[in-house]
């Protein structure tokens, strides 16, 4: 990974749409910073369209997707997307099985009797697809032998099973987070998602995708501590962490085009 402030002028003024992660990445300490906040709305104001990609469940995202000044929302990982286009809030969600929800029932039962520390996280009730499973949020930081264990519990049924810096996701579908920017991109914005006119920044394994996606990926300063359980890793890092982090790349981008 290089220093964002590597990052090419010429390759920066190009960039029309910043996909961002939230947690870790658009928040500090759980909170988003006046920084990053500001950075919202000056992105919004300069036309650099913002477009959250989280493992945030489906009420959070109609919330964010209605009221804060971003482009469109993608959650669950790749589940659904929300956009409010003229004023309607349109949703597209990604096909699951029908027997999905008795499946991660199982899964459930058998993390929580298993695996001692973890549970269920606080935001399971306002979700669509997946199974969430608290590893660091609102519980001690759990040790990387209880998170593996986790996700092997969820790939033995046959689940896919993505790790965060505050949770493991488990969903049945072939979803992630940037098959769903590309139908973002493609059914509600009316065209094919051009990597060399976007960026990601993340700071997550579940962001590996969006990493890999995007040549000019970015990830905030607190990468590092996942940086092991990352492949691939983006091209650049920013020198601050979580929010700040956020600010940096988009103060970087809006100087770019000035």
């Amino acid at each position: 990974m290089q220093p964002l402030s590597t990052m090419p002028a010429a390759v920066a003024r190009q960039i029309e749409t910043l996909f961002t992660d939230i947690d870790d990445t658009l928040t500090s300490a759980g909170r988003v910073p006046a920084a990053a906040y500001e950075a919202l709305w000056r992105a919004w104001d300069a036309g650099l369209e913002v477009v959250l990609v989280t493992g945030r469940p489906a009420g959070w995202c109609d919330h964010l997707a209605r009221q804060w000044p971003v482009r469109a929302v993608i959650g669950e990982n790749g589940a659904l997307a929300f956009a409010l286009i003229d004023g309607q809030l349109l949703r597209l969600f990604a096909p699951r099985p029908a027997d999905a929800d008795a499946r991660l029932a199982a899964i459930r039962a058998q993390v929580l009797a298993e695996v001692p520390g973890c549970r269920v996280a606080a935001d399971q009730h306002y979700r669509y697809c997946d199974l969430a499973i608290d590893i660091a949020e609102e519980v001690a930081p759990l040790p990387d032998a209880a998170v593996d264990r986790i996700v092997a519990i969820f790939t033995a049924h046959g689940a896919v099973a993505k790790v965060s810096s505050i949770h493991v996701n488990g969903w049945y579908g072939a979803h992630d987070k940037l098959s769903m920017c590309q139908r973002w991109s493609h059914e509600l914005r009316g065209r094919a998602l051009d990597p060399r006119r976007a960026t990601f920044i993340g700071d997550s394994p579940n962001d590996a995708p969006m990493f890999a996606a995007f040549p000019h990926a970015c990830g905030v300063a607190n990468l590092q501590r996942l940086a092991p359980r990352i492949t691939p890793l983006p091209r650049y890092l920013t020198s601050a962490a979580g929010g700040e982090g956020f600010a940096e790349l988009v103060t970087h981008l809006l100087a770019a085009r000035r």
